[in-house]
């Protein structure tokens, strides 16, 4: 793989800019979302109200020595600690906040709040909303239709997952767009993705999950067709092995989806059926590896996740954090080829991601100039969306 241009690294420095944005505003409102969520006592409240404030103003110091993880962080971070949190790569800072978030809660200590997800009374709200039980009573016309369009309203429905407008809805068309000249999908691989999967396939498909909720639960919809449907012999789903950012999936969320999809009601429940027994018989396998919660990008994956990718016949990332560590978290000039980008990755993979931070890659130039055109933060903004492949 070739570099062309030396990218800047992201970083949250810059006044207005998403990355000082994350920092300074979402991860501060969390924080208290956090405390407001669980009967947390004095020494947890302490520690993230301590966080919160070096978060805002202070600088960034090491895990402490009795964390399980300290060495490993004090690799990681062995030329951040000492700084601002908003001057150093906006990846790392992100991902060690919520490491630091981990710790202050007590989630890796001795004692009651070992292994409690402070996030997960976020996750199951999510599962029990109208506009959940609205999307998954859509499969009852979606899987009346022939296989085909099966295939195209489900992988959408993926991709736009966390838009709860947008659940399971095809959403090509101009129709959904901001302007004539701006639709939705700003890059569209999905005929070359599926043409990885043919049916009768014996293929092993991976999907790298992103989050969990009304998220992941069309990510199993569309998993659900594709063994269904012989599109794959097979599928790994990569999970989180802990909570990461606020919404990443677990394995104790794919079980949460798994079981709400079995109580729901017509073609959902035949839906979760299948998935249940995939996963007794091995067709559907859940994998946590332990790279997943590091922040730094799949270009420094280590042999054996990569001797993992290697072994399926199409990885799929979901999302866009997955996104950020597949191509690189830099200010990537939008016309950067995505093949070349990926090239090191060790076989086919697609992205599938809905656009909610500055790094983009493979789009073309007319694309990029209406872009820039009609909307000023089409890259954040969540209104658009892209299916990639490299073969």
């Amino acid at each position: 793989m070739s570099d062309t241009v030396d990218a800047p690294v992201i970083r949250s420095d810059e006044p207005g800019s998403f990355a000082r944005s994350v920092l300074a505003e979402r991860h501060p409102a969390l924080i208290e979302k956090v405390r407001d969520a669980f009967p947390y006592g004095p020494g947890q409240h302490r520690a993230l109200d301590a966080l919160r404030d070096n978060a805002a103003e202070g600088t960034i110091a090491p895990l402490p020595p009795t964390a399980y993880d300290h060495d490993r962080w004090a690799v990681w971070g062995r030329e951040h600690f000492g700084r601002s949190w908003f001057d150093v790569p906006f990846l790392w800072a992100e991902s060690y906040f919520y490491r630091r978030l981990l710790e202050a809660v007590g989630y890796f200590a001795d004692g009651p709040w070992r292994g409690v997800d402070p996030f997960r009374p976020f996750k199951q709200a999510e599962l029990d909303t109208p506009g959940a039980e609205a999307e998954l009573a859509a499969l009852d016309d979606i899987l009346r239709e022939p296989a085909g369009e099966q295939a195209a309203a489900l992988v959408h429905g993926s991709l736009w997952g966390n838009r709860a407008d947008l659940g399971f809805r095809i959403s090509s068309s101009a129709a959904d767009a901001p302007g004539a000249d701006t639709p939705p999908l700003v890059a569209d691989d999905s005929e070359a993705l599926w043409s990885l999967l043919p049916v009768g396939s014996p293929a092993t498909l991976c999907v790298v999950a992103d989050n969990a909720g009304r998220e992941l639960l069309p990510d199993l919809v569309l998993i659900d067709h594709v063994l269904h449907h012989g599109r794959a012999e097979r599928v790994v789903l990569q999970v989180k092995p802990y909570p990461y950012y606020v919404s990443d999936a677990t394995t104790e969320d794919v079980v949460d989806c798994l079981r709400r999809l079995v109580r729901a009601e017509g073609a959902a429940a035949g839906t979760g059926g299948r998935l249940w027994a995939a996963m007794g018989d091995g067709r559907l396998t859940v994998r946590a590896h332990d790279f997943f919660r590091a922040p730094l990008p799949y270009e420094q994956m280590p042999a054996d996740l990569r001797s993992e990718f290697a072994g399926a016949t199409l990885t799929l990332m979901k999302g866009d954090l997955n996104y950020r560590r597949l191509v690189g978290d830099r200010l990537w000039p939008p016309t950067t080829s995505f093949a070349d980008r990926t090239g090191y990755f060790p076989g086919p993979v697609a992205a599938l991601r809905t656009l909610k931070s500055d790094v983009i890659v493979g789009l073309d130039e007319r694309t990029v100039a209406a872009l820039d055109a009609h909307e000023d933060h089409w890259r954040t903004s969540g209104a658009h969306a892209l299916i990639q492949v490299r073969r």
